[in-house]
């Protein structure tokens, strides 16, 4: 690289990546702290091990602003998707076992997970492929290659019980909207989650019944008859809510009584087979995306149980048990998360002071140096050192996203959209479990928790962007 290209380079990017590793670093040192290693440098503690992470970080991104020629993550993008899948399936036979899931690789000192990696090769591959020429996203064909192209690792790393760093994946799906993916598939993503709540927080058949009122409501919608439909519903809601509870029913000489779903089927079965006939018949346009849409969040009730029994670990069951009042336990599964809002809310305005505060000193947070990293912060400098850390952090996302619309490569602009996503996602999620509004997951907050392969992974995906940035100046 030139010397004139120095001044090119995003430095306020580069600005917000060394503080939030600086305030990483001595929030470690702070959440760990022993005084019979009162050294900041000491290897054999855990802040002395983020040092050596922070400064092979640097050359991390020293080799890849000056050293790689980045026409070569467009060259390779396919090649290194097909390793890093690789790498996740090798992982569970040869990984060891963390927290019981089989998802790190361990070699002497260092540990390395795969799934980080994997974020950056999948969008590699996403980018790709959706910069090729004459792509378009509203194909079938090519909505299917995408799908495929997230879900695969996904399922690799469900498969090493890993399911919180599955789920960041879902963050393409803001990429994928800025790309041109209608935003009818955010809002489906939305609702699946509402009907995913309702169904494990009341009942399958309170899901049924708010599945029968939206479709009432869409349907009322394209046909243009809104007062109509509302009126039906106004009308069938009380009778499908309360019919369960009228008693039993007398069928040839003898009492039977009902599941509560098979009351709710006599009233929507007949209403659905109407629903299609005049569908057919009288071929309203966006109807069959309607009741497509039914069918699948029908099918979602009825397999939350076994994703919920079958998919997710007991701690994490336990977790959402305790997040959504359904079990709540503040001596186990909500322990960590009661003492994380305990610590925050302790540090008022402008916090205790470092390495004053309680919570902190005498290990009450479990976990404190690497998914509950945000607490330390929050009793040790209040609102005010809370609030900064996270306008560091937006500022930043928003940073990457206004640099990605100047893209005059649509690769370069993909990948620096995927690039936010992740960093919101991960962001929104960590810090939402230790306030105890997002179930705990395991996810690292960036640049911030410990570990060495987060920090890597997350300092290579930031410095390629800063590099391939460059290439607008040209």
């Amino acid at each position: 690289m030139k010397n004139h290209d120095y001044r090119k380079l995003d430095w306020p990017l580069i600005v917000c990546y060394l503080i939030l590793t600086f305030v990483g670093w001595i929030s470690i040192f702070s959440a760990v702290y022993d005084e019979d290693h009162a050294q900041i440098f000491d290897v054999t503690q855990r802040y002395g091990m983020q040092f050596i992470w922070i400064v092979t970080s640097f050359f991390i991104a020293f080799a890849v602003l000056f050293l790689v020629n980045p026409k070569l993550y467009s060259t390779l993008a396919w090649i290194i998707y097909g390793f890093s899948l690789l790498l996740l399936v090798a992982v569970i036979f040869l990984g060891i076992e963390v927290n019981g899931s089989r998802s790190w690789f361990e070699i002497g000192p260092v540990r390395f997970q795969p799934a980080e990696v994997a974020k950056i090769a999948t969008t590699l591959a996403l980018a790709s492929l959706m910069s090729s020429y004459q792509f378009k996203i509203k194909s079938f064909k090519n909505i299917t290659r995408i799908l495929a192209i997230i879900l695969l690792p996904m399922a690799i790393i469900i498969m090493q019980k890993e399911t919180g760093s599955s789920l960041v994946f879902f963050a393409f799906i803001f990429m994928l909207y800025r790309e041109g993916l209608s935003g009818w598939y955010i809002m489906f993503g939305i609702l699946a989650v509402m009907i995913f709540l309702v169904t494990l927080s009341i009942s399958p058949f309170a899901a049924l019944i708010v599945i029968f009122s939206l479709l009432l409501v869409a349907r009322g919608v394209i046909m243009r008859r809104v007062f109509l439909h509302i009126l039906f519903l106004a009308v069938s809601l009380p009778a499908m809510i309360f019919s369960p509870r009228l008693g039993e029913i007398q069928f040839i000489a003898q009492k039977i009584t009902l599941p509560d779903e098979a009351w709710l089927a006599m009233i929507i079965i007949p209403a659905f087979v109407y629903h299609i006939y005049s569908t057919i018949k009288h071929k309203f346009s966006g109807m069959w995306l309607t009741t497509l849409s039914f069918i699948g969040a029908v099918m979602l009730v009825f397999s939350v149980e076994f994703f919920f029994e079958r998919v997710l670990q007991d701690h994490q069951r336990a977790r959402i048990e305790n997040l959504l009042g359904i079990n709540v336990d503040l001596k186990g599964a909500g322990y960590n998360v009661h003492q994380s809002k305990i610590a925050i809310g302790s540090g008022g305005l402008t916090g205790k002071g470092f390495l004053k505060g309680t919570q902190t000193k005498y290990n009450f947070v479990p976990e404190q140096s690497t998914d509950f990293i945000f607490c330390t912060v929050g009793e040790e400098w209040g609102f005010m050192g809370s609030t900064a850390l996270i306008f560091v952090f937006l500022f930043m996302i928003i940073r990457i996203v206004n640099l990605a619309e100047k893209q005059k490569d649509n690769f370069n602009r993909i990948f620096g959209y995927s690039l936010a996503s992740i960093l919101f996602m991960h962001f929104l999620i960590n810090i939402g479990m230790t306030i105890g509004i997002m179930p705990v997951i395991g996810i690292p907050l960036p640049f911030v928790s410990y570990g060495g392969s987060s920090l890597w992974s997350f300092t290579l995906f930031l410095f390629i962007f800063i590099r391939i940035d460059l290439d607008r100046w040209k």
